[in-house]
């Protein structure tokens, strides 16, 4: 029977392939992997296609952390904070980075506009809950980074209306020289409604890791949660006349400043954070006992025990000395 003759595959189809490898390869190798595709493909055009097409995926969905220049600090790279193609906003410094996707590096800052900042009041509820978020990030993550974006009603001058905030943390511990590379990412929606006095959070939780010393083992995970705390804003625009009143009101009924939302929030988010790290590593302690357990057959192909206790009647050196006629 004559062996199927290989078809060459299409310019598309290697570039499909290319982006697949580029957009899932583990946090922080997607360069080494760059590397080998360019050698594999030896086409620059169709790597050049595939790189502009999955560096910005990988970069947005490891919310990689870039330094700006000029002293600025380090922006996120997240679909929250992106303005227009390239450029994402940093709301800590009010300052938004052009970034090269493919060198993954910022190479220019320019100020952010009014318009693409939100207002005062939303603005003061973001910047409370972003310094809780820094020192939660601080204790539990030190290399880690962190943004607080405003996604809906940035426009909103006083209380009344919904807004929506996101809380974005990264981590990465990259190790290549040992083997080895992780990351940690979480993203919180934070709903403020209004209405209801109500603020809803909903959490995503992301962590990879990914070991090759002499083999190639993967941890992708995702976990998400809900919770919800108490929202109530106050109004900065009271009389005189209605102050004690005001204060009379916030003792009964525990009406939260920007700064007290913003702990109550960062509480929940670290709860939550703590107590899935606290599930994950209970889940390696159980590793050898459950997990590795399961991967080995219970029984030899035979069905029966083999008697450890008694291996003295299996001598393969004894067997093979009748079999050779040695010693007789």
């Amino acid at each position: 029977m004559a062996e199927e003759e290989e078809t060459e595959l299409s310019d598309d189809q290697k570039k499909g392939i290319a982006k697949w490898f580029l957009v899932n390869a583990p946090a922080g190798e997607i360069q080494y992997v760059s590397k080998d595709l360019k050698l594999v493909l030896n086409d620059d055009d169709v790597y050049n296609e595939a790189a502009s097409e999955a560096f910005p995926v990988y970069n947005k969905s490891h919310l990689i952390s870039l330094k700006m220049p000029g002293g600025f600090g380090d922006v996120l790279v997240t679909s929250y904070g992106e303005l227009q193609d390239n450029e994402y906003l940093d709301p800590k410094t009010a300052q938004v980075a052009i970034v090269d996707h493919v060198k993954q590096a910022c190479t220019k800052v320019r100020p952010a506009t009014d318009e693409e900042l939100p207002s005062a009041y939303v603005e003061e509820y973001r910047c409370a809950l972003e310094a809780e978020i820094l020192k939660y990030v601080a204790e539990a993550y030190p290399k880690g980074s962190s943004s607080v974006y405003c996604t809906n009603g940035k426009d909103v001058e006083e209380p009344g209306s919904d807004f929506d905030l996101v809380v974005v943390i990264a981590a990465a511990r990259l190790s290549p020289q040992n083997f080895c590379n992780g990351s940690w990412r979480t993203i919180w929606n934070i709903e403020f409604k209004d209405d209801i006095q109500k603020l809803e959070l909903n959490g995503k939780l992301l962590v990879g890791a990914h070991y090759f010393e002499e083999g190639n083992v993967q941890l992708d995970t995702k976990h998400e949660c809900r919770d919800s705390t108490m929202f109530q804003c106050v109004n900065n625009k009271c009389s005189d006349l209605m102050l004690p009143m005001l204060l009379e009101l916030m003792c009964e009924y525990r009406i939260r400043s920007p700064d007290d939302t913003a702990i109550s929030v960062a509480n929940l988010i670290r709860r939550h954070e703590t107590a899935y790290m606290a599930s994950l590593e209970e889940s390696y302690f159980k590793l050898s006992d459950n997990t590795f357990k399961d991967l080995r057959r219970k029984l030899p192909i035979t069905r029966t025990l083999f008697p450890w206790r008694s291996t003295r009647q299996f001598s393969l050196k004894r067997e093979i000395s009748e079999e050779l006629g040695i010693g007789k």
